[in-house]
């Protein structure tokens, strides 16, 4: 029998049992969203552990250090002078997970009690009543400062062109939704789920939508028999909605991820989705449904591209090893006691090996003239590939 969450798995075999084999990205949707039962938006009961951290089944980067929360700090002030306005500086963090980013941003933020300070908005966009739950928590010696947090459910809680600022967001497009693809017989064709004797299962179906098609035409490429990779058409989705609610600012997307070249080369023939649970990976999400993460590579090209359709410019395109060097990152890490366990969990943010090159940082910009950022100042060897519309 299938394993994982019993209401879950109920309501995903109830609907393929009625309706026939469902598309892989709506079981990953149902899965990690199902408004009840989905891995991110119920409360985990006392015989789970925590979904993010340490203990739990994965973790991000705010997890690790303040680091990155204080660096976020310093090129939100720098935006803030390029903006230019003497208005509210708006920061818009979609999937804030425990809140630890936005408590450390504003940490640093306040800590120079300066113009800046009194001009910050954070809001919050979060659908997840278990992740709202925790940032309130997380974010409580704030909550008091009036009109400095918000929460919002979507993005259609912003309106057109209403943003100021920054829109942030860190590991939240690797979680979206991924149409997952499959070379058989010369023909590409999408993975779907059945329900069979108990079981969940994969089969091949013809491409389910017009738009998958489409952007695989767009991608025009090459692959051999056997190859399986993952599209994120809800990401582009999402850069759209976001560069049309932003009046002017910038946006920076935080997530491991490649450019589309990189994503759907000829040597990544398995594709890139991976399941998490208790800090362990592995590749089958029909198992533990509703109990583990699922995470698929995140396409900076594509975002890139539907950025310059709404007037969102590409900044800069980095690692955040580079990023983070940028901001002062090794300035803070020495302020850190030698040896220390922070000392020692700062400098995993900059790994070349590890976190500071698996994570890159997508920068763009509207309504400024050829913006320089100090989280950009340091290029790696990639940092051209995302050219198009630099500067604007």
């Amino acid at each position: 029998m299938t394993t994982g969450h019993p209401e879950l798995i109920s309501a995903i075999s109830s609907e393929i049992v009625q309706n026939g084999p469902i598309p892989f990205v709506r079981f990953m949707e149902r899965a990690l969203y199902h408004p009840q039962f989905g891995y991110y938006m119920r409360q985990p009961d006392s015989a789970e552990h925590e979904r993010i951290g340490w203990s739990g089944d994965f973790y991000t980067s705010s997890d690790v250090d303040p680091i990155l929360g204080r660096a976020l700090a310093a090129q939100a002030r720098q935006m803030d002078h390029l903006v230019g306005c003497p208005t509210p500086f708006t920061i818009v963090e979609m999937g804030a997970g425990k809140g630890l980013l936005a408590r450390d941003c504003l940490a640093a933020i306040y800590a120079e009690q300066d113009d800046f300070a009194s001009r910050v908005r954070y809001v919050l966009i979060e659908r997840s009543p278990a992740m709202r739950s925790l940032q309130g928590q997380n974010l409580a010696p704030w909550l008091s400062k009036p009109g400095l947090i918000t929460w919002l459910e979507g993005l259609e809680g912003l309106a057109p062109e209403s943003v100021t600022g920054l829109f942030l967001s860190n590991e939240l497009i690797d979680a979206f939704p991924v149409h997952r693809i499959q070379v058989k017989d010369g023909r590409t064709e999408e993975l779907y789920v059945d329900y069979r004797d108990g079981h969940f299962v994969d089969c091949l179906k013809p491409l389910s939508t017009d738009a998958l098609a489409q952007y695989l035409e767009h991608l025009n490429a090459v692959w051999p028999e056997g190859y399986r990779t993952e599209v994120n058409l809800l990401a582009m989705d999402w850069m759209a909605q976001v560069a049309r609610r932003m009046d002017c600012g910038f946006v920076l997307t935080i997530d491991y991820g490649h450019t589309a070249q990189d994503l759907y080369g000829p040597e990544r023939k398995d594709g890139t989705f991976l399941c998490y649970s208790q800090q362990r990976t592995n590749e089958d999400p029909l198992i533990r449904v509703g109990e583990q993460d699922m995470t698929a590579h995140v396409d900076f090209s594509s975002l890139a591209a539907v950025g310059e359709t709404q007037g969102l410019h590409v900044t800069g395109f980095t690692n955040q090893m580079s990023f983070l060097m940028g901001l002062g990152a090794e300035e803070m890490i020495g302020e850190l006691e030698p040896e220390s366990p922070e000392f020692y969990a700062a400098i995993q943010l900059l790994k070349p090996d590890g976190m500071g090159s698996t994570f890159k940082v997508l920068v763009q910009h509207k309504g400024i003239s050829r913006p320089e950022l100090d989280g950009l100042k340091f290029k790696p060897f990639f940092g051209s590939a995302l050219a198009v519309g630099a500067n604007g």
